[in-house]
């Protein structure tokens, strides 16, 4: 493992960002989420994903446009990714739903033609410190098997909500895969096996081969009841202009809807509930004595603090190889 301090870490990832043709802005903006995941406990989906950023933005094939909103009303918007990354569409997808939220107290924006939009709950800490109530459900291709079967039908589907409440927020964010795809394609890189359960192979054998199970298929989480969800999400994101479809080339839809509690009641009342409700959940007899009940997103948020407080993190070697190589490289 190599250890960096945080502001080393967001440099790497920058700089990888701008070597692969964005502007320093953009390169900005995905590597402040990529360092949040570091930050939060969550490696595969940080500079380890970075990677991933970097080998699919040198792919020949893509063809890289300006976002643009391509439909709108008051409370709505319709965007045009543009091939760009979903880190950056996503972005966008947010400031306009707060924006629309402030004005008319509720908005629901979609984005396609994006890929990797990241970790949701990094969109809903922005919704929620807004005083919004958010929900963001995401699709993309298909690499996801459905209850009972062994072929790709979903994409990993994750689906996250966020409320605002007087103290931290109550953030719940989930994919619908039995394990996620930033965490095979680490392990591929890494020559680990993955978990036992959790994909197939192209023949439909269970594997543990992270090779084999991104060009099989990866399990569904939570048997029917989340291949349900899974199907849902799917169809939120073709809502939101996603093409469902199978091969390389991603389209991922994401789909955010906001709300202004106060709509239902006086203003900072439905905050007050919220934090009471965390409370009691708080305070529920645990099942071990050692552990007590946590409430969503309270984990991820401590070991945030924890490593600011240490001002450094570790990362694979292979990882700050390859972007330290990619860093030196023009597309």
């Amino acid at each position: 493992m190599t250890i960096l301090s945080i502001e080393e870490a967001r440099e790497l990832a920058h700089a990888s960002m701008v070597a692969c043709g964005h502007t320093a802005a953009e390169a900005t903006i995905i590597a402040d989420h990529l360092i949040d995941c570091e930050l939060r406990g969550l490696g595969y989906g940080g500079l380890a994903r970075c990677v991933s950023l970097v080998e699919y933005l040198r792919k020949p094939d893509l063809r890289r446009e300006p976002m643009r909103v391509a439909q709108e009303t008051a409370a709505s918007a319709q965007i045009e990714g543009g091939n760009q990354v979903g880190y950056l569409v996503a972005n966008k997808a947010t400031d306009i739903a707060i924006s629309k939220a402030r004005r008319q107290g509720v908005a629901v924006v979609g984005a396609a033609r994006t890929w990797l939009t990241g970790m949701f709950s990094y969109y809903l800490e922005r919704v929620t410190a807004a005083g919004f109530v958010g929900m963001i459900a995401g699709s993309g291709n298909q690499l996801v098997a459905p209850h009972g079967g062994t072929e790709p039908r979903f994409c990993t589907n994750p689906i996250a909500f966020g409320f605002p409440s007087l103290d931290a927020p109550v953030i719940w964010d989930t994919g619908t895969s039995a394990i996620t795809w930033a965490e095979v394609v680490l392990a591929r890189r890494l020559g680990r096996p993955l978990p036992e359960g959790t994909a197939f192979d192209p023949d439909g054998v269970p594997t543990t081969d992270p090779a084999a199970a991104l060009v099989g298929a990866l399990a569904v989480w939570g048997g029917h009841r989340g291949s349900g969800l899974a199907l849902s999400i799917q169809l939120l994101g073709m809502l939101a202009g996603q093409v469902n479809s199978r091969g390389p080339a991603f389209d991922c839809g994401f789909l955010i809807l906001v709300v202004d509690p106060d709509l239902f009641g006086e203003p900072g009342e439905f905050r007050r509930r919220v934090s009471e409700f965390a409370r009691e959940l708080r305070a529920t007899r645990p099942l071990d004595p050692a552990v007590p009940v946590r409430v969503p997103f309270e984990r991820s948020a401590v070991e945030r603090e924890r490593r600011l407080a240490t001002g450094v993190i570790e990362v694979e070697n292979v990882v700050v190889r390859t972007l330290r190589e990619a860093c030196a490289m023009k597309v």
